[in-house]
């Protein structure tokens, strides 16, 4: 049963990312974009984003008394930290640091590749690694966590 539990939790946990990052402005604002999608979108999207690795990283950092950038970097690291601690304990290969890193970048890839297309964000390969670093902390945690139990458990 605990297993199930931690299984429809991620679930839960992925639906709220991808509300979050993706479907963050009002359904109203969103059907709009839909309505008037066209193929110009993608040449818009290529245009504005950022394939440079650590571009938008050093702006924050540049610029961190201006703008909201504590809560962006922190942001796009904190919430994928459930997804290293989570995905260990659904995935039977998850407890394998690769294995959860391969799964977090494809499933943010998968994201930031969206965005690119439909207009409903901008493409950012700095999400990408900051996303990738948040799944890491909590692969840190999901070991260190394993590592106290056993511990634990040896006594």
């Amino acid at each position: 049963m605990k297993g199930r539990r931690v299984k429809f939790l991620f679930a839960i946990y992925i639906l709220v990312v991808i509300k979050v990052i993706i479907f963050k402005y009002p359904f109203r604002d969103l059907l709009a974009v839909a309505a008037g999608w066209q193929r110009g979108v993608i040449w818009q999207g290529l245009g504005t984003a950022n394939f440079m690795p650590f571009k938008t990283i050093k702006m924050y950092i540049d610029y961190a008394y201006k703008l909201n950038s504590v809560e962006n970097l922190a942001g796009n690291v904190l919430v994928f930290v459930p997804f290293g601690f989570l995905f260990p304990m659904v995935a039977e290969e998850g407890n394998r640091f690769f294995v959860m890193l391969l799964n977090a970048f494809v499933f943010v890839l998968g994201i930031e590749v969206f965005q690119l297309f439909s207009a409903f964000g901008a493409f950012d390969v700095d999400d990408i690694l900051l996303n990738c670093f948040g799944a890491s902390l909590g692969f840190g945690i999901y070991s260190l966590a394993r590592y106290l139990k056993n511990r634990r458990e040896e006594r």
